[in-house]
């Protein structure tokens, strides 16, 4: 009854807890971890393991989960599934005669094996050895592990680890663990730990080609910045504000076609993070005369990781000074165009105020002209009255109406342009 009162998701998220065990393995084992990447097909990880469970005659797999877990006497087989990747993990729980002939491996059909092609990113052998074979194997452990720079290092207060950190001629790395005193699960822990640490730092360095290839292209991209920016500070024609807003308006697409990569590097310093916490996991004590795993990793891959994180930081500052350049430009180019649209004003006011001088000219001609034309109508009334025996004189009186003729005239003018600017002023408000 109280099944009906979880939430749709508390039973999966409990389970998250417990969907990657690990690996129990008593006595001395061979085992094998490949892990599969591949960046143009996505559903790889379960046709391989439907083909392996289909090729072994084990159990088929869900399709709903991401780990994997069967065997058949001696032999076991562990799969993971991650977000990029996906892991195998064979293991054959037997003393060998011959260290890392991939007996973990042995049955495997060559069929499954051709479904690889191209698709395997780690392949690592690890032998566990115990007891004398353990203390033989230590004394053979240059023969084992030919490398140039050998790795040794006690862990987990109850064994030692050795590793060249080398692909061999097989194509497999190796990591020799050695159980001198390990608790119960601690040995597949451990393994299974060290196959973490050699995978996430292959994840990690995935970003190394795309920031070497990166970091030839922020170059160019600098330096053509460099080139556009000396001519900004240099006083040209107006056509070259054109042409550099083009020309930075195009760096900037070029950046912006490049921030994916911001995936890239983002997951390989989350791979190196988990790196670091697997080595931290192993609790590292120091065999005299060889670096330990911590060590090696500090002088081999944090150099890469580095160059990954300054790459994308150059990359973040070239955009910030593209932009910051695009701005500068808009910036004056906007203010050139403010003070040619002030010119213009200028000039438009000046046109302005000589139109209103000859405005102010015309309506003085016009007084006169309309002056002129009343005085010679008054005349004509005039002389038609003296014509007519009236008592006047129309010239003495034509000359008296001069006066007040243009004074009406004018005031009339000016009441008919203060009525236009108070129309003027009623539309515009």
């Amino acid at each position: 009854m109280f099944a009906s009162l979880n939430h749709p998701l508390r039973d999966p998220l409990s389970k998250e807890l417990h969907a990657r065990p690990f690996l129990r393995i008593t006595g001395p084992a061979s085992l094998s971890h490949l892990a599969i990447y591949s960046e143009h097909d996505e559903d790889i990880h379960g046709r391989l393991l439907a083909a392996l469970a289909a090729a072994m005659e084990l159990p088929a797999p869900s399709a709903q989960h991401n780990h994997y877990a069967a065997g058949k006497g001696d032999w076991q087989v562990k799969w993971e599934k991650h977000t990029e990747f996906s892991t195998f993990t064979f293991v054959r729980t037997a003393a060998q005669e011959r260290l890392f002939d991939g007996a973990a491996m042995a049955d495997i059909p060559r069929s499954w094996l051709a479904l690889l092609e191209k698709s395997v990113f780690v392949a690592v052998h690890a032998e566990l050895l115990c007891n004398a074979e353990a203390e033989a194997a230590r004394r053979e452990v240059r023969a084992l592990l030919p490398g140039p720079v050998l790795v040794g290092t006690k862990v987990l207060s109850g064994g030692e680890v050795y590793c060249d950190w080398l692909v061999h001629d097989d194509h497999f790395s190796r990591f020799l663990v050695l159980d001198l005193g390990f608790r119960e699960a601690q040995a597949g822990r451990l393994i299974q730990r060290l196959f973490e640490i050699e995978t996430y730092r292959m994840m990690a360095l995935l970003a190394l080609p795309d920031a070497r290839r990166h970091s030839q292209f922020l170059g160019k991209l600098d330096g053509s910045l460099s080139m556009l920016m000396r001519r900004m500070e240099q006083t040209g024609p107006e056509h070259d504000d054109a042409y550099l807003l083009r020309e930075l308006t195009r760096l900037a697409g070029q950046i912006e076609a490049h921030a994916g990569l911001e995936t890239r590097f983002s997951a390989s310093a989350a791979y190196e993070k988990l790196v670091l916490a697997r080595i931290a996991e192993l609790r590292e004590a120091r065999i005299e005369g060889f670096p330990t795993i911590a060590e090696f990793m500090q002088r081999r891959l944090l150099p890469a990781m580095q160059t990954c994180s300054s790459v994308w930081s150059r990359h973040q500052q070239s955009a910030t000074r593209v932009a910051r350049a695009v701005d500068l430009l808009r910036t004056r180019v906007n203010l050139a165009q403010e003070e040619h649209t002030t010119a213009l004003l200028e000039g438009m006011n000046r046109t302005a105020r000589t139109q209103l001088h000859l405005q102010h000219a015309v309506e003085g001609l016009s007084v006169a002209a309309i002056s002129y034309y009343v005085l010679n109508l008054s005349g004509a009334a005039l002389r038609a009255l003296h014509a007519a025996q009236l008592p006047l004189d129309p010239e003495v009186l034509e000359g008296l109406l001069i006066v007040p003729v243009v004074a009406g005239v004018l005031l009339f003018t000016r009441r008919i342009r203060r009525l236009g600017r108070a129309d003027s002023h009623r539309q515009m408000g």
